[in-house]
């Protein structure tokens, strides 16, 4: 029999910090129930959790407001990642919440993981072994392991494709062997993620098998998850219609697409794409390719060199912080950059300094800075582009990939080009030193406007005005005055970045004069006042 969990609250949940609201939340459990999956996960149980805008529970009792009438038709269930929530503070189960616990852990905590599963059984649970990345484990692994597994007899144990590596003879070797060695009445679950787009075919294989065995396959409206996302619930639920069995109504699913994860859609991004495809084709975690995707400044190829950067060792599990240093390694080339920075101070010396972002108030405001132009002739520093609406002395590059759109257009600039030393700009063009000017919070690091000031805080100039600095919103049409500028992070990425440019202005006024001649979020004082 084929069975499908639907994880959308629990997933997706990483899509939006698992803030998908009361409402959402009810309607989506409701809605999958009407449309008869099996098995409805309601997202994750974690100790000191208790926003029940959250589909993070940081008990039990709290799921039961979203189950309407437990069903014998329908499963409901949680995730606990092991070490999340004490033993103690998981109550027994009584029929009214979750009947089922999905338990991950990873591989060196198989011992502590099992006696914990072993005392949510007795606390009346089904139990849904799911070690992280069995696609990683050796033959010898997995086989020890599923002895554990039989030592318990749980509901389940998984095959879980962290990576996204899988293809069909992995996968089908992989279960050959589970298949031939688990206990008879324990379910096998597959989970698997779509970074080579095999999600949908390798659901297929299993279906097609037609085993003895009871088989579970997890997907999500949409594909919602991390990164690359997972196997679609409209997709696999159609394709047993057709193909097996027509148990399933479409229609509630569609309509969860529609009412509540097209709209979460629009503010996030999941699903294919090529640096995920570069973190599976390296056996890499999604999240290393995550990571340099949200520092919008490396292309394609960047992110090629530095996942291979990745150690064996390290490339299974994320590390961020090996990840943020092997980032700042392969931006760093250090120059001597004192020569450079007496020029810009002789540049600044007794003039009043302008700093051109681009943001879309650079347009909106010009007006306002044509006549600060006008009244103060200042030197104008513009970050990462070439401005056709502004006379200019200086463009500041510290984006590598900003950098390269420029094409052939830097040739003719180089005079005015102040490089960061990650960007390989020949001997001719004035270049600074990456690191020496990058900032201490990893989510404003190199931040191309910060980097600039530092950069001229260096060369003693104390007074700046700053035009442009509009701050991220999470509609990304509004962010530039350029679209083909426009980025793609995600809604938290850009709050957390907008905190940290807030904090880092609150800092740097302290020693310099800052003043912002357009619209800003980042000074907590806006004064549309005349300069």
């Amino acid at each position: 029999m084929i069975n499908i969990l639907d994880c959308t609250l629990r997933d997706g949940g990483y899509i939006n910090s698992f803030d998908f609201g009361k409402k959402c939340i009810r309607d989506i459990v409701r809605k999958l129930t009407e449309s008869r999956i099996e098995i409805i996960e309601c997202g994750f149980l974690k100790s000191g959790e208790f926003d029940e805008n959250k589909s993070l529970f940081g008990s039990v009792s709290m799921i039961e407001q979203f189950i309407d009438d437990p069903s014998v038709n329908n499963m409901y269930v949680a995730m606990i990642a092991y070490g999340d929530i004490p033993i103690e503070e998981v109550e027994p189960c009584n029929h009214r919440s979750v009947t089922g616990i999905r338990l991950t852990f990873h591989e060196a905590e198989i011992d502590e993981a099992f006696e914990y599963a072993g005392k949510l059984i007795e606390k009346g649970y089904k139990v849904f072994i799911q070690p992280v990345g069995t696609a990683t484990y050796t033959d010898r692994a997995l086989l020890n392991l599923i002895e554990k597994v039989n030592n318990i007899d749980p509901f389940a144990f998984y095959l879980v494709d962290t990576l996204g590596t899988m293809y069909k003879n992995d996968l089908l070797r992989m279960f050959y062997l589970v298949d031939n060695n688990l206990k008879p009445g324990i379910k096998v679950g597959f989970h698997s993620h779509n970074n080579l787009q095999l999600s949908f075919s390798n659901a297929q294989e299993l279906i097609l098998m037609n085993a003895k065995r009871d088989i579970i396959i997890d997907s999500s409206v949409f594909g919602m998850g991390r990164g690359a996302g997972n196997l679609c619930t409209e997709l696999i639920t159609q394709y047993i219609n057709e193909n097996i069995e027509d148990k399933y109504e479409l229609i509630p699913i569609l309509e969860i697409m529609d009412e509540w994860i097209m709209p979460i859609r629009r503010k996030f991004d999941w699903g294919y794409s090529a640096p995920y495809y570069i973190a599976a084709v390296n056996d890499c975690h999604p999240n290393y390719a995550s990571a340099l995707i949200n520092r919008q400044t490396l292309c394609i190829r960047d992110i090629n060199t530095i996942i291979r950067m990745i150690p064996d060792s390290k490339k299974h599990l994320f590390d961020k912080k090996l990840i943020n240093e092997l980032y700042i390694e392969y931006q760093s080339q250090n120059v001597d950059d004192t020569e450079v920075i007496k020029e810009i101070a002789q540049l600044c010396k007794d003039r009043k300094v302008l700093i051109l972002a681009p943001g879309r108030s650079i347009i909106a405001y010009k007006e306002e800075i044509d006549q600060f132009i006008a009244e103060n002739n200042p030197v104008i520093f513009a970050i990462n582009y070439i401005p056709q609406q502004y006379r200019y002395d200086k463009i500041f590059m510290g984006n590598l990939k900003r950098f390269r759109s420029l094409d052939d257009a830097v040739s003719k600039i180089n005079d005015k080009l102040i490089c960061t030393s990650n960007i390989s700009s020949g001997a001719d063009i004035c270049t600074v030193n990456y690191t020496s000017y990058l900032n201490d919070n990893e989510a404003i690091s190199d931040n191309s406007g910060l980097m600039i000031i530092n950069v001229l805080k260096r060369a003693g100039v104390n007074s700046l005005v700053l035009a442009g600095y509009d701050g991220f919103d999470d509609t990304v049409t509004k962010n530039y005055f350029d679209e083909k500028m426009i980025t793609g992070l995600d809604y938290d990425r850009l709050n957390i970045t907008n905190k940290a440019i807030i904090d880092y202005f609150a800092k740097a006024k302290k020693t310099l004069d800052i003043r912002f001649l357009t619209p800003t979020i980042y000074d907590l004082e806006v004064k549309n006042e005349k300069l």
